[in-house]
């Protein structure tokens, strides 16, 4: 019989994430929780235990609560996808987990997927139970919600989240087969993993997450798995996830219950136990670094500069260049930034983060202007070529060619960017449709007008970057 693990803490930045660890498998297991979570009432859920105990059964398992959440600290505003990953590391490296699968249910699948993507040296395999890339309904995915029902949703949250009767009928929807003592153990947590207002605003960060461009840079075993029975939102969103990530293995399993404790866990257990093992015994990531990586770049260039550098002549302009590179390197290393590249008057950088590559950029067009000059930046995330220690490939020659359609002064990015920096709070303005030279298609672009305050994607204590 595994015991109720301790309940210990990992700092993320200046954030304290709860986390707990139990079994000593011959793997690690990260569970990215759903929507609600607390990792130490989850012990008290009927089924729930009963789940965790089984997935120990086979690993060492790691589970924690997002901040904002559960018994990790309250923050203001909702919790990034960046934020969010740079959780999972704290909460690995203070385990000492270097590599670890992921399962993520429900809400927690679109950050595993793109943290399996950015740091693929720190996951062997992936397993999405019930999840979807995107909430909201859209030409190329009518299976979303229609945003007018998602913000009614968002205000019945705000004025019931945290009642008996609201947390027993969101329970109810959950779980409609679990007993009633499971059920009422359930809305416990659900009234004590959130408050209203933090409730409220998780489910407004959730509302613009789409993960889709970020499926074909998954490379890893991945398993996704749903019950026939739950909400056609779901079902449909994991069928889209299987078909659109490389080799997944998509199983559907009997049930309507979303809750992937309730009902019968054994059909879910055997099935995330096979998987992982096998993937696990095949060990197919121990013989080659990965060659591909999901990065976010940065191009930058300083307007007008041959102008400049014939009025200033040969050494000022040498000057100017100086303190140009002085003044961005500092902002590279403040927003964890690795130079890739100098040409000239243009920088060349990535980011594990587009909301940290946003700020950076930001930031980098205020402060030269102290030089008296202007740059214009562009930034995309794409999957990139590991090319000695650099990055390459087409998302590269993307980034550069939105860097060229950027006004003097202007941080422009590609609706990839502006898809995955949900919750980040940074506004931004449609620039319209643009034909990149040499890219294939038609790519929307927007211009960063309004940064929210700093805080929840600016690193704090992990080093590292995509590159």
């Amino acid at each position: 019989m595994i015991s109720t693990p301790e309940t210990r803490y990992a700092r993320s930045g200046d954030v304290s994430i709860a986390y707990q660890v139990v079994g000593d498998g011959p793997f690690d297991l990260v569970y990215v929780p759903p929507f609600a979570s607390h990792v130490e009432l989850a012990w008290q859920v009927e089924g729930m235990a009963t789940f965790y105990r089984g997935l120990a059964s086979f690993s060492r398992l790691i589970v924690f609560d997002k901040r904002g959440q559960g018994m990790s600290d309250r923050v203001s505003g909702a919790p990034t996808l960046e934020a969010r990953m740079d959780d999972v590391r704290a909460v690995m490296d203070a385990v000492g987990s270097e590599r670890a699968a992921l399962l993520g249910s429900s809400e927690g699948g679109p950050m595993s997927i793109l943290f399996a993507a950015t740091y693929p040296t720190r996951a062997w395999a992936l397993v999405l139970v019930g999840s979807k890339p995107r909430e909201l309904w859209a030409p190329d995915y009518p299976s979303g919600a229609h945003e007018e029902d998602y913000r009614r949703m968002e205000e019945v949250i705000q004025r019931s989240w945290g009642s008996a009767e609201w947390s027993a009928s969101f329970a109810d929807g959950l779980a409609p087969t679990a007993s009633d003592d499971g059920k009422r153990a359930l809305a416990t947590l659900i009234r004590q993993s959130a408050s209203p207002g933090a409730a409220a605003e998780l489910w407004r960060m959730n509302r613009d997450i789409d993960v889709r461009r970020v499926l074909p840079a998954i490379h890893l075993p991945t398993l996704v798995l749903n019950r026939v029975g739950d909400t056609p939102d779901i079902v449909a969103g994991s069928r889209f996830l299987a078909g659109h990530i490389a080799g997944a293995r998509h199983v559907e399993l009997p049930g309507s219950d979303h809750a992937i404790h309730a009902g019968d866990p054994e059909p879910p257990l055997r099935e995330i136990a096979s998987f992982l093992t096998e993937a696990w015994e095949e060990r197919a990531w121990e013989d080659a670094e990965p060659e591909r990586v999901l990065a976010t770049v940065l191009f930058t260039d300083i307007v007008d500069s041959t102008a400049r550098a014939s009025d200033l002549g040969d050494a000022g302009w040498r000057e100017l260049i100086n303190a140009h590179h002085r003044l961005i390197r500092r902002q590279l290393v403040r927003f964890h930034g690795t130079e890739l590249d100098t040409a000239g008057d243009g920088f060349f950088a990535s980011f594990d983060g587009p909301a940290r590559a946003i700020r950076c950029a930001t930031t980098i067009s205020q402060v030269v202007q102290e030089l008296g000059i202007q740059v214009r930046a562009g930034l995309h995330t794409g999957e990139c070529e590991r090319i000695d220690h650099k990055v390459g490939g087409i998302a590269v020659n993307i980034g550069a060619r939105v860097a060229a359609e950027a006004a003097p002064g202007e941080v422009l990015v590609s609706s990839t960017v502006r898809d995955l920096v949900a919750g980040s709070g940074i506004r931004f303005r449609d620039r319209g449709v643009a034909a990149l030279k040499g890219v294939p298609g038609e790519w929307r672009l927007f211009a960063v007008e309004q940064l929210a305050p700093a805080g929840t994607d600016v690193p704090g204590g992990h080093e590292g970057s995509a590159a």
